[in-house]
């Protein structure tokens, strides 16, 4: 399957739920994509076709079946290692999802088992974060500082919703280890500058790690371009299943890195005094891994491919200049983040007058079949930065319409009337 151009209308065929009528015959608006996105048929087949077909575990079958299960667990990370360009398919670990993926960085620095003087943290050492990072990006960091006496700084978030990097140079200084910030924001939608920050990383010889939950699956991302030393990301935001994610990492660190957890495949031999380890990536896979899950985002990523992630790219962006706008003309309504499609992904977060972000929720649903997402996002420090409990989110994806941008408009003004 190739598309050849971009079809909104066809692509929405290959997703069987966005066919359905929720009860009382409403049709589902979808536009809660930055949470989880849905899934093609090619990934859902993809998925049966294994259990059914082809199903053995991975790495030490050596029937018919182990060898199928193998290649296409193996397949499946070739296919992630291109779409990202990576120069190794050793550079990727699977993991369960983008946070096990952060807290596996996490885990090497001060750690006894590794005496790579990059991963060597203390008191006086620091490491960076920012005020708009998801919990996965902040919690792990807290638990290291809290471990090794090192110090935890962040920058902070302007009112535009954009990185202040006017401290820059103070804030990422000698003693900084890791910076570690999102690639794009899961509440803003802004889309960080990573150059200017990986320069100043590189002058004081910190490592760099990017959270790309929100731009691997809705942008051309190359790790190789972006030069920095780690990315994760996860499948089930990417049109993959959930429970497989992806920590990508330069060979030499990963290599330095000890395991994260112990078990069968991810040893080269025990003793019961020591053991040595398997190479990257199997040193991270203990046990059985997620094998149909990493198969399915294969089909994903196989999928995303076929339509191209600059033609996705450029629909959305779209879709966000549309509805920057409708909600933009909305009496009252508050945008939270940039209100230009600037260095800016398909989520859009807001918040209306005197109407709690739940019920604004729980109307579009029950009403209207619009599902967004309300709350503080896994991300309470930027709602806290912005005043703010909660906010309603609307997230867009190769498979969204102007249209479902109209229903949700419609549905704001609903909730508006209940509620004026």
């Amino acid at each position: 399957m190739t598309y050849s151009t971009f079809d909104v209308e066809r692509i929405r065929k290959d997703f069987p739920i966005l066919s359905r009528e929720l009860p009382g015959g409403r049709p589902l608006v979808y536009l809660d994509s930055g949470n989880s996105s849905q899934k093609p048929a090619q990934v859902i087949n993809t998925m049966r076709d294994h259990l059914e077909q082809h199903y053995s575990n991975v790495g030490r079958a050596l029937h018919a079946l182990g060898s199928e299960s193998t290649e296409a667990y193996e397949g499946a990370r070739d296919k992630v290692a291109a779409f990202i360009g990576a120069p190794s398919r050793d550079e990727v670990v699977f993991t369960k999802n983008a946070s096990e993926a952060l807290n596996l960085v996490a885990y090497s620095f001060g750690n006894p088992a590794c005496d790579d003087e990059r991963f060597r943290l203390g008191p006086g050492d620091e490491i960076v974060i920012s005020e708009m990072e998801h919990h996965s990006n902040i919690v792990p960091w807290q638990l290291l500082v809290q471990r090794t006496g090192a110090t935890l700084r962040w920058f902070p978030v302007t009112d535009e919703g954009r990185l202040d990097l006017s401290g820059l140079d103070e804030l990422v200084n000698e003693r900084t280890k890791i910076v570690s910030i999102a690639h794009q924001s899961n509440v803003l939608g802004t889309v960080n500058p990573v150059a200017d920050v990986l320069a100043r990383a590189r002058q004081v010889g910190a490592l760099m790690m990017l959270d790309a939950s929100q731009s691997v699956p809705h942008r051309p991302v190359d790790v190789t371009a972006l030069g920095v030393d780690f990315v994760a990301f996860t499948g089930h935001k990417m049109l993959g299943p959930s429970g497989i994610g992806v920590l990508w990492g330069r060979y030499d660190l990963l290599s330095a890195m000890p395991p994260f957890l112990g078990g069968g495949e991810m040893i080269e031999a025990v003793w019961m005094d020591h053991s040595t380890y398997a190479p990257v990536p199997h040193k991270f896979e203990a046990g059985t891994p997620p094998i149909v899950e990493a198969i399915g985002l294969g089909a994903a990523v196989d999928y995303l491919t076929s339509i191209g992630m600059e033609e996705i790219q450029r629909h959305e962006h779209e879709l966000t200049v549309y509805a920057l706008k409708a909600l933009g003309e909305f009496p009252g309504l508050r945008i939270i983040g940039p209100t230009t499609a600037e260095d800016r992904g398909g989520i859009v977060s807001f918040t209306i007058p005197d109407v709690h972000p739940h019920d604004v929720g729980q109307i579009l649903d029950d009403t209207f079949g619009v599902a967004v997402r309300v709350g503080h996002h896994c991300a309470r420090p930027l709602h806290l930065r912005f005043g703010i409990p909660a906010t309603t989110r609307a997230s867009f994806y190769l498979y969204n319409t102007t249209d479902e941008i109209d229903a949700l408009v419609r549905g704001l003004h609903h909730v508006q009337k209940v509620f004026g």
